[in-house]
This record gives structure tokens, sequence and C-alpha cells, in this order.
């Protein structure tokens, strides 16, 4: 019943850089017409000005406009409400005739569950004051038992089963109601709807103990390990917090310049936890119970259902096929990287895991001289946010207005909210951007559905709601915020699933925005990255903030063609992520140990050698969300290269094409088969060797084609 999938995160990089508007918590969307609201500002000027100048407006309210959520206690109001809202949707359905209102109830029920789930998903990591969290976790947890409690029901799917039985019915609906329809089934189908009473029961047990593990699973992947203080040399203790007598070390430190401080983290970091151990082992174990129980072979096969790649064996055969196709690139790379260490280090020149990341990004820095600190005063976080307003307005009719809060609407003071606006259409819906860093919020950067858009019943569209979340520094007295040519990317990846979430404006909330497959789910995202590292872009908006002066084009060039130095082995190492992802959710019971296999599989797919007493995959926090899914970055790459070659990189301000994408792939959310979507942009529907072509492509890509002048 519940779309999982209010979360779209980057990949693991392991250290590499891989009427006026109603309130938020309001459904209510006026008739399309062309109108500013006086609560609306310039977004660039309200992303660079100081934080003390905003105001808060009118009386308080609750998180995101939602009364309930003034205090961590109105989550459990909220989830009772939910709850008793579910309770009457079920029996609604069960006594209604098989027609389009059973997929009209059964979108309710998924859009009651999801209102209080999504919110609660975001709040329980990302608020500031851990009773929220708390209360958001607790709420998390009841809605999730109620999802499993559902999806089992017997006679809530046989109301469903009736209308997918009448043919006559059936063949009168439009194509997303019966898309929704046998995505509902599905549901049903994969928790085990068909199995007798006895193991619907075991079903529903599993998924709750997998919803625990995974929990226990990524609370265990972040917390550091500590080592006796007197171990360490004296000369690298300093890079370590140090409490008592022991050394806390709680990453890779994989941008350190000084090899051993980077050998002792990633050995100590990455030191086996038993405790870690077991919880993977049994989160994979329940996971392969759970899919045999249901009538799948391995968990990959359940996984990949309705996927781009559909089955377990075609994701390898395109893993497979690009490792063949990389490797002796890659072999160049680890040379290049080898020859580099044996540079500034002789005596120890081996190539080692920890060296990677460091040593691919000195080669860059030194052949293309891209110190960031050249390139941040052009890229103020204003200014980067007036090239996306920019980019969107040109590309799709778009622009973001920046939104003065309501007191106790925000979980924070530097939160800032934007409305998203169409130049025919009127609001879309709104975007919450979480971007600057603060104590115990997580380190990642994430697009996170608070609220899904869908036609309501009394013939309103419910606005869709997103936080983007982002670690950017704050601004300084003498300073805004000023971005990396790293962050700046990833702003525009982010941003692209907020805009995939704000046009998959679809009927039924349930396939909405970026609640899709995972491997099509990347592609808005990514495909904006091309858009944030095309010249013609960036001179739009990157403008150094003392003197207006433009980023020159031999930059950005720079900048372009340093990605493609060491590009091979980065991309070699994602392969072996994605592997190893497949191996641990394919036949079971595993051959080996999980840490036997991450050997086996690093030696043979990344090239680098494993290194004794460590366990990398204990780290791997995305096999929780992409669990057999994590290919899903590649894929979505490849597609996202092909569409940006064949429609965009002749004029990426092309309105005809904006308009074409937004048809063709962002418009039908997850309520089309997403190869269609793919076939119907591209005009061709791809194979596994156009995949693979597409992204070894891009490593031979010369970008000035790219940079053609736009005088």
């Amino acid at each position: 019943m519940l779309a999982g999938c209010g979360r779209v995160a980057r990949s693991a990089a392991s250290g590499l850089r891989w009427g006026p508007p109603g309130r938020a918590g309001g459904c209510s969307s006026s008739a399309p017409q062309r109108w500013v609201s006086t609560s609306w500002s310039p977004v660039g000027a309200a992303f660079n000005a100081q934080q003390q100048h905003r105001r808060e407006l009118g009386k308080k309210t609750g998180l995101f406009g939602v009364p309930e959520l003034s205090c961590p206690e109105g989550f459990q109001e909220a989830q009772e409400k939910s709850l008793q809202e579910t309770e009457r949707l079920v029996q609604k359905a069960c006594t209604t005739p098989p027609g389009k209102e059973i997929v009209m109830i059964f979108d309710q029920l998924s859009d009651a569950l999801c209102r209080v789930a999504d919110l609660a998903d975001f709040v329980k990591i990302a608020h500031p004051d851990f009773a929220f969290r708390e209360a958001a976790e607790e709420a998390c947890r009841s809605i999730g038992t109620m999802v499993e409690k559902l999806n089992t029901d017997v006679d809530l799917c046989q109301s469903l089963r009736k209308l997918l039985a009448d043919k006559g019915v059936m063949a009168s609906l439009d194509p997303e109601t019966r898309r929704v329809a046998e995505l509902f089934m599905f549901d049903f189908e994969i928790s085990g709807i068909h199995l007798d009473e006895e193991k619907r029961r075991r079903a529903v047990n599993l998924n709750v103990k997998i919803l625990d593990l995974c929990n226990e699973f990524l609370i265990g992947s972040h917390l550091p390990n500590k080592v006796d203080k007197h171990i360490l040399p004296e000369h690298i203790r300093h890079h370590f917090a140090v409490e008592g007598n022991y050394a806390q070390i709680s990453g890779l430190s994989a941008d350190s310049p000084d090899d051993l401080v980077r050998e002792v983290a990633y050995k100590v970091f990455l030191y086996p936890n038993a405790q870690q151990l077991h919880c993977l082992e049994e989160l994979l174990t329940s996971r392969n119970l759970l899919a045999q129980l249901v009538g799948y072979d391995t968990f990959a096969h359940r996984a990949l259902q309705g996927t781009m790649a559909k089955t377990p064996e075609k994701v390898m055969q395109f893993l497979e096929k690009l490792s063949d196709k990389l490797f002796s690139r890659t072999l160049k790379d680890f040379e290049m990287m080898k020859g580099m260490k044996m540079k500034l280090n002789p005596i120890k020149s081996e190539l080692m895991p920890w060296d990677h990341p460091y040593h691919s990004g000195v080669l860059r820095a030194e052949r293309y001289n891209i110190e960031p600190s050249l390139y941040c005063p052009f890229f103020s976080l204003g200014a980067c946010m007036e090239g996306l307003n920019i980019l969107f307005n040109k590309l799709l009719g778009i622009s973001l207005y920046a939104e003065q809060t309501v007191k106790g609407e925000v979980w924070c003071e530097d939160v800032r909210k934007l409305a998203v606006v169409h130049e025919q259409e009127g609001l879309l819906g709104y975007i919450y951007c979480d971007f600057f860093q603060r104590p115990d919020k997580p380190y990642q950067d994430c697009h996170f559905t608070i609220r899904g858009g869908r036609l309501k019943e009394n013939g309103e569209y419910q606005l869709p709601v997103v936080v983007l979340m982002l670690s950017l520094p704050h601004s300084t007295s003498s300073s805004p915020t000023l971005l990396t040519p790293g962050m700046m990317e990833n702003l525009f990846h982010e941003m692209g699933h907020a805009m995939h979430s704000m046009l998959g404006r679809t009927r039924y909330q349930h396939v909405t925005g970026t609640r899709c497959s995972t491997d099509f789910a990347e592609v808005p995202s990514i495909l904006m990255e091309y858009f944030a590292n095309d010249y013609r872009v960036v001179n739009q908006f990157a403008r150094h903030y003392k003197t207006g002066q433009p980023l020159p084009k031999h930059m950005v060039s720079r900048l372009c063609e340093s990605k493609k130095v060491c590009a091979a082995a980065d991309m070699q190492l994602q392969i072996f992520y994605a592997v190893l992802d497949q191996i641990y959710h394919g036949k079971h019971p595993l051959e080996k140990s999980t840490t036997e296999i991450l050997k086996e599989t690093q030696e043979k797919f990344y090239g680098l050698p494993y290194v004794p007493n460590t366990a990398w995959q204990l780290r791997f926090n995305h096999l929780v969300g992409y669990g057999a899914k994590y290919y899903s970055y590649l894929m979505s790459r490849a597609v996202a290269s092909m569409v940006w070659k064949q429609c965009f990189v002749q004029d990426p301000f092309d309105r005809a094409m904006g308009e074409r994408y937004r048809r063709e792939m962002l418009a039908h959310g997850g309520g089309k088969e997403p190869m269609l979507m793919v076939q119907g942009m591209l005009q061709k529907r791809p194979s596994v060797e156009d995949f693979v072509d597409a992204l070894v492509s891009d490593l031979d890509q010369d970008f000035e084609t790219f940079f053609m002048d736009s005088e």
C-alpha cells in the first residue's frame, strides 16, 4: 500500500566525489492563472541575505504547516488520525463494486499513510530536537506495521482482485489507472497475500524484523571505532578526536595528504564489529527468507520487479559488460595514481584502497589547477539558485520564489521555503531547503517527499511538498555562502529530484514524482549534473560575489576536463559496490562469509587489494535503502547521458526539448513503465550495450563540444 520512496540519496562514494498560495500544510490549488504572491521574493537575493534579516509571518503553526506538529506529542495525534482514516477507507474499499473508484480509494488509503510516514521519515533524522526525532521514529514504526498488515489483508486484496479480474471494467480505465491498480496488487503479492494464514503472519513478522534490522544497521554504519591512542604514532594523533586514552576514528580521512593518517583511518574505521556483522547477516538472511516465502528465487528478483533492468541477470550482464569495457582504462588510471604516490612517497609506493580518492584528486588538481578556492567566489549560493531559476524558466517555464514561513513551520531558522510557479499553470508545489550544516545533522545530500501530489475528490490538486537537505557552510560577516564546484553540482542534482516531484503531477499520489522505480528515479537528478557542467548554463549565473566578474570559460573547461582524470577507476569502484550488492542479495545461503565475498569481489571487479581485518560492507549503508538496486546509479547515468547527448547538447535551453522532457519523462512519475518513458524520450528502446556505450563514451567526451559560444 505504501510506496517506500520518500527519500532519494546520493551514491556511496567512500570518500570520492562521486489567489495567494496556500500554506505548506494545505492541500488546495487555485485554477491555472498568472499571479505572484506579495509574500514571495526573488530567489537569488533570498539565499544570499543574512539570516538575521529574515522574519516569520502570522500565528504559530506546526511543522510544514500541519497544526498538530507544533510539539512532539502531535505525532501521536497525527498517526491516530491517519489510522482512523485508514480504517474508514478499508471498510469503504471492501464494500465498493469493481470500478475506477476502487483505485481512487486505494490511493486515498496510501495517501493517508504516506502523509504521516513520509513526513516522519524526514523528521526522525533531521530535526534538531531529540523529542521530535523520537516521536517521529515511533510514528514510522507504527505506520510501517500497519502497512505490512494491510498488505496481507485478504478482504482488502479481494476488492482489488475483483477489479483486475473484470476485463470489461479494466478495458474502460485509462492506462495510468490500470497501472496503479496493478502496482497495488503487486504490493499485495510481494507481501505474500496468496499464502495461507500462517505464512502471511510469518511474512508480516519478517517485514517488521527487516525494518528493525535496517534501522540497527544504519545506526551501526555511522558509529565511530576507537583505538588506544598509544598505538598511534604521536605525530598523527591530532588528526583524530581523542577522549581519555582512546582515539575515535569516525571516517576514512580520504582527503588527508598524510598516507599514514589515511591508512590508520581505513584500517580502524573498517575494522569488523561483531554486532554489526551479525546484524548484516540477519538482514540478508531475513530478506532472502521473505523473498522465497512469497515466491521469488532471491531478494534481488523480488526487488527488481518493475524496474528498467527487470531481473538480476540483466543487471549482472550490464555490470560485467561495463567492467570489461573499462578494464584497460582502469589499469591506466591505477598506474597514474601509483606514479603519483611513488613521487610523493617513494618508500611505500604500492597503491592501496585508501589511496584512490586522495591521489586521483591530486592528479586532477596538478594537471588542471582546479583548486576549489579559485571557484568558490563565483558560486555564491544565491547565484547558484538564480542559475537554477534561469534554467528552469527557459527550459520549462518555471520560476522559483522565496516565501516567508510561519512560526513553527520549519525545524531550524535557516531553512528556506520555495514556491515553484509555472508561467501558465500557477503554483505547482513547495520545496523546503534545509541547506546548512548544524550539529547532529546527517552529512548526506538527500531529497525527501513530505507530501505527494494527487487529484483530490473535490477536483483540486494536492500540491506536492518536498525537502532538499544539503550540508553547506553558513555565510560569514564578510561573504555569503560560497560553494565548491562539487557542492554546486550536488545542488543541481538534488534540484533535479525536486523538479521531478513538482512536475510528476499524476492523478494518484501512489505514483507521483519520484515514486517510481529506483533505476529511473536518478535520471532527472543526474541529467541536471550535465547542465551544471555546461559553460552555456554556468555562464548565466557564475559571477564573483565581490566584483561581478563572470567565471572564465577556460576555468569551466578545465574543471570538466579534470573530471575525466581517473574517471574509469571511479566508475570501476561503483561497479564493485553494485556487484557486491547483487551477490549479497542473490542466492542463499551465501557460499562464503560476507567478508570473504567482499575480498573476492573487490579483487575481481575493482583491482586494488583487499586489506586484511577490514569489513567495508559494514559501512555500506546503501544496502538498506538500495538493497539489490545499487546498480541504479550507473544505469540512470547511462540514460541521462543518452538524453543529454540526443536532446540538450546542441542547446541546453531548448524549450521544445524541455517540454518534451517534461511530457515524456517527468510528467508520469511512476505511472508509466520506466523503459517506455525512456523510449518515448529517445525514440528507441536502449539495449544493455547502449547503456554501456553511453557511460564509456562519457569518458572520452570532448567537453569543448559542450561549450559553444553563446554570443
